[in-house]
């Protein structure tokens, strides 16, 4: 029995290598008769231009007695590099006001008489009154103080003292108010950004009443400069000197032109209602979706 298992174990075996060995010739013969494949092309390699011109950086010496210790920058750890803090800065308080405020009369509606003083003087006709009202300066208290040392001495001398008033710029809301009721002033010029604008917002209705030439300028701070003061709400021209006479005529033409004969423009006109970008894209937005509906409905 064991001698017949034996023979046909040994006859499949010889059978097996028999196959394996047709296939493999038959695969040799089809590798022989198939066309040979065309080798890929290859680029020849670049040449390093950089990497030769580059000098080798020579090798940090490190000492091994010393040990890298990475820094921990936790609480009680080492101090954080400096850094940008620009973004982390607390605005002062009147900064932070200044700018609500100003978003606030941009979003509010605004009344036609607190809006008149939005309406400010051209900066060409500002540059040519300013050189006016700069020759009128009155005089601060050094001057002040040499005119009466000077005057003092004349009289101790028995010397007749000139004592002609100089033509000077008037400035005080109380002392330019009067001056408008009687009918001196010639020029009022008022700054745009009072606080509170209650001091002056009747202003420019009396000036029209009393047919006084006025205009609103840009802004306290240079209105103070003329007088010596850190601010100025109103000044205002009297009179001036024979040869500055034709130039003033020149000036006072052109702020009637832009003040008095527009006061009835002005006294009309809302300001405010200037909502935020997003605010203004979300109305176009919902604009442009109605009129495409009604479009649609047309078609």
């Amino acid at each position: 029995m064991l001698d017949s298992v034996n023979h046909h174990r040994g006859f499949f075996a010889l059978q097996n290598e028999d196959y394996g060995r047709v296939i493999k010739t038959h695969h040799t013969e089809a590798a022989a008769t198939s066309p040979r494949p065309i080798a890929a092309r290859k680029m020849a390699p670049k040449k390093a231009v950089g990497k030769a011109l580059a000098k080798k950086k020579p090798e940090k010496v490190v000492n091994p007695l010393f040990e890298k210790r990475p820094k921990q920058f936790g609480i009680g750890g080492a101090l954080p590099p400096k850094r940008d803090l620009t973004r982390f800065v607390k605005w002062p308080k009147a900064v932070q006001i200044q700018r609500k405020k100003r978003i606030l009369k941009q979003r509010l509606k605004v009344p036609p008489a607190l809006n008149q003083f939005t309406k400010t003087l051209d900066k060409n006709l500002a540059t040519n009154l300013f050189k006016m009202l700069l020759k009128y300066r009155p005089e601060d208290k050094a001057q002040k103080r040499e005119r009466l040392l000077k005057r003092a001495q004349e009289e101790a001398e028995g010397k007749s003292h000139d004592a002609k008033k100089p033509i000077v710029v008037k400035y005080g809301l109380n002392h330019v108010t009067y001056l408008i009721e009687q009918n001196k002033a010639q020029l009022v010029v008022i700054a745009h950004d009072v606080d509170p604008i209650e001091l002056v917002v009747w202003l420019p209705a009396l000036c029209r009443k009393m047919e006084i030439p006025y205009c609103i300028v840009k802004g306290k701070a240079r209105l103070g400069a003329i007088v010596h003061k850190k601010t100025a709400s109103v000044l205002c021209l009297t009179t001036v000197k024979n040869e500055d006479k034709m130039e003033f005529s020149r000036i006072l033409e052109a702020i009637k032109a832009n003040f008095n004969d527009k006061y009835d423009e002005y006294r009309k006109k809302w300001g405010g209602g200037i909502m935020g970008s997003k605010s203004q894209a979300k109305t176009k937005a919902k604009e442009r979706l109605l009129a495409k509906e009604a479009a649609q409905r047309m078609s």
